[in-house]
């Protein structure tokens, strides 16, 4: 659906070129809803408007459903346009029109007639739970109102791509929740391929089912949201995946506890067995468990403990974590 092959952007000043995005290539299958995450200054964003071509590549090729739009201009570029929905940070609402001027406006550019106009945008604002503020004005709304009339928008030429830039960082957690949950409902209803930004390790985990991870330009890793969060490969994965488990023990943990601290994550149906009673039953050894949770991803469980096995010898110990390492996705000694 979406090719970017060896895209780079770079940007000039007198003394200086700063490449925001720095040879990247990834393949976004039609349907898929595709997170690109990252920290500020990555280069997510620059390489999202690169997609509908807001911002030119430097180098490389971007390839929608194997046509080459790199060089499109003109007429080329905005039928290109009109099959591509945006959702903005900061909503980019016409605050003196009203929501339904908003929604009718990229049809309304693209001249369609003004019956199928009032019948797609009371479709829309239904779809979206706007139904009653279609007269209202922008300043009237909430930040999440706001949004949901972007979305409205950005669907109104029966787009085949969605792309989000940041849609829910401007929003508080359950407005966030709210506008994750309506997204995931319209690709449920419509299937549109979805290429989402985020800084949010958390939102990718309750929308997407493939990732992509940025710094500084380049993308370090990508795969399955699950597999990323099991585990990951790259330290700059490892680090925002550990910040959204929230695994870290207080360093008196470490201080004083005596014996070896374990970290075992379980995967898909193991992470619902009973693993840990069975080590303690054939290897009659107490473990005390300091943190642990299970998380769903993509309706899949992900099962993350840290224990301690106190007092038994080393011989003991490596035999218990070899049988874990057996049993388990990952079992390593947890240092913190």
């Amino acid at each position: 659906m979406v090719n970017i092959e060896h895209v780079s952007v770079e940007f000039k000043s007198k003394n200086h070129v700063f490449k925001a995005v720095n040879d990247v290539s990834l393949k976004i299958k039609k349907g898929e809803i595709f997170g690109i995450v990252g920290t500020s200054g990555a280069g997510k964003s620059t390489l999202l408007r690169t997609i509908n071509l807001l911002q030119k590549p430097t180098f490389g090729n971007i390839f929608i459903d194997s046509v080459n739009i790199t060089n499109f201009t003109g007429s080329e570029l905005r039928n290109v346009r009109h099959k591509i929905g945006m959702i903005f940070q900061h909503f980019n609402l016409i605050h003196t029109k009203t929501v339904f001027d908003n929604i009718a406006f990229p049809m309304i550019v693209s001249g369609a007639q003004k019956e199928a106009v009032k019948k797609r945008v009371l479709e829309l604002s239904q779809l979206v739970g706007l139904s009653d503020k279609i007269n209202f004005y922008p300043s009237q709304l909430s930040g999440g109102q706001k949004q949901r009339v972007g979305i409205a928008r950005a669907l109104a030429n029966n787009p085949r791509i969605l792309l989000c830039d940041e849609p829910t960082s401007a929003l508080d957690l359950e407005t966030t929740n709210s506008i994750l949950e309506l997204l995931k409902d319209i690709h449920k209803k419509t299937k549109i391929t979805t290429i989402f930004i985020t800084h949010e390790m958390d939102v990718i985990k309750k929308i997407c089912t493939k990732v992509a991870v940025m710094d500084k330009g380049i993308v370090v890793e990508s795969g399955n949201v699950y597999d990323i969060f099991a585990l990951p490969k790259h330290p700059f994965t490892k680090k925002l995946v550990s910040h959204t488990l929230n695994l870290e023990l207080p360093q008196r943990i470490f201080k004083d506890t005596k014996g070896v601290l374990l970290k075992i994550i379980y995967s898909g149906k193991r992470a619902e067995e009973s693993i840990l009673s069975d080590v303690i039953r054939k290897f009659n050894v107490d473990i005390n468990i300091l943190h642990g949770k299970i998380e769903y991803i993509n309706e899949t469980p992900l099962g993350i403990l840290i224990v301690n096995i106190k007092n038994e010898n080393s011989a003991k110990v490596d035999n218990i974590i070899n049988y874990l390492k057996q049993k388990t996705t990952l079992t390593e000694v947890f240092n913190g």
